[in-house]
């Protein structure tokens, strides 16, 4: 039997372990099916799209152990780990997911707050008298 092929991805706060097996398509995330997990349809697309532009939705098993960030984050993240598990099972799978920009991971994070400020850049309302 093939090795099960693991990776991580992020995204702003949230982390996920992907584990990638030989199966019939079946994705778990934090042991729930992930359509129950990720509610939104487009959450869903993004969980699903490194697997549908190599043509292999069906394939493999993925199980997903999201933590930190909001649901959002988490499907982002969990997008990226499935590209990098796909790379380590089969490195010509490469040109296909990068013009897909699916190994790019997004940097963006939240900034962080200032002193004499009331948020990142929102200073306190100003009053001349």
């Amino acid at each position: 039997m093939e090795k099960q092929k693991n990776a991580v991805g992020r995204r702003k706060e949230a982390v996920t372990r992907v584990f990638i097996n030989k199966g019939n398509g079946k994705i778990t995330v934090n042991d729930k099916d992930y359509k129950e997990y990720f509610s939104l349809e487009y959450l869903q697309n993004q969980v699903e799209s490194p697997l549908k532009t190599i043509e292999s939705l069906d394939k493999f098993d993925v199980v997903i152990n999201a933590s930190g960030g909001g649901v959002k984050g988490q499907a982002e993240a969990a997008k990226l780990g499935i590209a990098r598990g796909l790379l380590e099972i089969n490195p010509e799978y490469r040109p296909v997911l990068k013009a897909a920009g699916l190994l790019k991971r997004d940097p963006r994070s939240v900034e962080r707050k200032k002193f004499g400020h009331k948020k990142a850049r929102r200073s306190y309302q100003f009053s001349k008298r």
